[in-house]
């Protein structure tokens, strides 16, 4: 049986921190889907399909990769892709205060479903895409934060 986990997120955009944990959940679930939560009351540095193009482009020719945008509940996609586990990334401890909730949330709704939580590796745990869309704003590369080949301009 197919063991598949959905990591969801904004993504905006996808960093080498978040590349890191799919590489992690790889070697865990025998499929990742990439949720893509859109929230149409927020404007982002990237538009929601530009962020799944983007997703799609790093991960093409892997077959155990899918990139996906979603609205509502986080359980409620996972349940419909057919998912057994939820990835979360924690980079410090209030990412992980943070996931906790969310997890004991997700449990009491989805008793199914397990969440999963991969530290991001040193070499990318300070990383995030807050970070990248405020080095972007003051004109700034943002290469050693993107996935290798991956030119965020392109995305924009």
């Amino acid at each position: 049986m197919e063991r598949t986990a959905i990591f969801p997120g904004s993504f905006d955009p996808f960093t080498r921190g978040h590349e890191a944990l799919v590489t992690e959940a790889l070697n865990i679930f025998d499929r990742v889907v990439i949720g893509i939560g859109n929230n149409c009351a927020k404007t982002g540095l990237m538009p929601v399909e530009n962020r799944r193009r983007l997703i799609e482009d790093l991960y093409a020719g892997n077959p155990r990769v899918k990139a996906c945008i979603y609205t509502g509940l986080t359980g409620d996609f996972a349940e419909a892709e057919g998912a057994c586990a939820i990835i979360r990334g924690v980079r410090n401890t209030t990412d992980f205060e943070y996931e906790r909730t969310m997890e004991a949330t997700n449990h009491r709704l989805y008793r199914d479903i397990t969440t999963v939580m991969l530290f991001t590796p040193s070499p990318v745990a300070d990383i995030s895409s807050s970070t990248v869309r405020e080095v972007l704003a003051f004109g700034r590369s943002v290469e050693e934060f993107m996935p290798r080949g991956i030119d965020i301009a392109k995305y924009l």
